[in-house]
């Protein structure tokens, strides 16, 4: 019995043994490898030229990027070297009378541009832009707006200064907040700046040309009405200028001496006949000197004749809104101009349409922008459906 047991036992260790594959590891099966796939590698994309911009060949060296020297920069409106306290804050627009009852103006010489346009009556009124006004106590007189004359200053990211109703065609474009108006306290002024403005005595006119802008007041109201006086980051120039010590004479063009915008008879009714001005060239100090009635168009500030460098005949349609003769003026898009600078005539075209916050540009016939000398420009809105009258010599 006992010898059986033991058989029994080893049968069992054997069966148990085999079962386990005995004390060694168990062999990993055979496994035949994966062929290898090749992936097909995509070349890069090859890389397309970058255009350069076509360099732009100028009939004279023009004024580039400002850059700061000694305190003082290049002006975007005259082109002039001045101060950078001047050059670098928003200018201001001041709507001026222009008819006979209201001369003579009061700063109208310190202006970098001014800007003329018919209104009703068939009179002109003008808008003078300035940058550096420092110096001036006052100016004026001021009188009330239209809002052609608005776009324009927009246009040059000015600050707007006017004493008059704003109603009925002003007063939704006065008072949008992107506007920075500094205006008297009249019907159709949302926010008013009385701060800004006074009267003075003037024997033998009527009241309507004795409100004047006071210049310490207009610090005052901007501040008070928190406007900024640092121009946009997209601010655009107006101007293309030639640079220093070159004058852009375009010898080749016309002659032009004697600019009449409403004709030589000034008997239009394009807003020009009722006062007659025109201005004269003087070769010896290339300046444009103004003239009205047949007289010296004075400034009071100083005594001295209103003269420019550039002259430029903006052409817009125009349209009478109502039965008060109010007008209306395309000031947006492109039309027909004329500048004068240097005694020469260039014609071609303007184009505006960058919005209400670029000014309007100036082009020759060959598409090229116009390069205005150095200096302060008048601008003339001319009627589209009078400039037949339009006459220079």
């Amino acid at each position: 019995m006992h010898r059986k047991k033991i058989v029994l036992l080893m049968t069992c260790f054997l069966l148990t043994f085999s079962l386990l594959g005995g004390c060694g590891k168990k062999p990993e099966p055979e496994t035949t490898p994966e062929p290898e796939i090749e992936v097909p590698v995509e070349p890069e994309p090859e890389e397309e030229p970058v255009e350069e911009e076509p360099e732009i060949v100028r009939a004279y060296p023009v004024i580039e990027e400002r850059e700061v020297v000694n305190g003082k920069m290049q002006s975007y409106l005259t082109g002039e070297w001045k101060s950078t306290d001047v050059t670098t804050r928003r200018p201001i627009a001041v709507m001026i009378p222009n008819n006979a009852p209201a001369l003579p103006q009061y700063g109208l010489s310190q202006a970098s541009i001014i800007y003329e346009a018919p209104v009703e009556g068939r009179i002109t009124r003008l808008m003078a832009v300035f940058e550096d006004f420092d110096d001036l106590d006052r100016i004026g007189p001021v009188r009330s707006s239209r809002d052609y004359f608005i776009y324009v200053a927009t246009g040059y990211e000015a600050i707007y200064c006017n004493w008059g109703l704003a109603r009925p065609y002003v007063e939704e474009l006065i008072n949008r907040p992107n506007v920075l108006n500094v205006s008297q306290a009249v019907e159709g002024i949302h926010n008013p700046a009385s701060e800004a403005y006074y009267r003075v005595s003037r024997p033998g006119k009527a009241q309507e040309f004795t409100g004047y802008l006071k210049i310490d007041g207009l610090m005052k109201a901007v501040d008070r009405l928190e406007y900024d006086w640092e121009y946009d980051d997209a601010y655009v120039p107006p101007y293309l200028f030639a640079a220093d010590d070159v004058i852009a004479d375009y010898k080749d063009n016309d002659d032009a001496t004697l600019i009449y915008p409403g004709g030589k008879s000034g008997s239009n009714s394009g807003g020009y006949g009722s006062y007659h001005p025109y201005f004269e060239y003087n070769e010896s100090d290339h300046l444009y000197y103004r003239f009205q009635d047949g007289n010296k168009q004075i400034d009071e500030y100083n005594g001295d004749q209103v003269t420019v460098s550039n002259v430029v005949f903006q052409y817009c349609h125009g349209e009478v809104r109502d039965s008060h003769d109010y007008l209306a003026f395309g000031v947006h898009g492109e039309g027909d101009a004329i500048v004068f600078t240097n005694g020469k005539v260039i014609e071609g075209t303007w184009s505006r349409y960058d919005g209400d916050f670029t000014p309007a540009k100036f082009f020759d016939k060959n598409g090229d922008e116009i390069i205005f000398n150095q200096g302060k420009t008048w601008v003339c809105n001319i009627w589209q459906e009078y400039g037949e009258f339009v006459e220079y010599e």
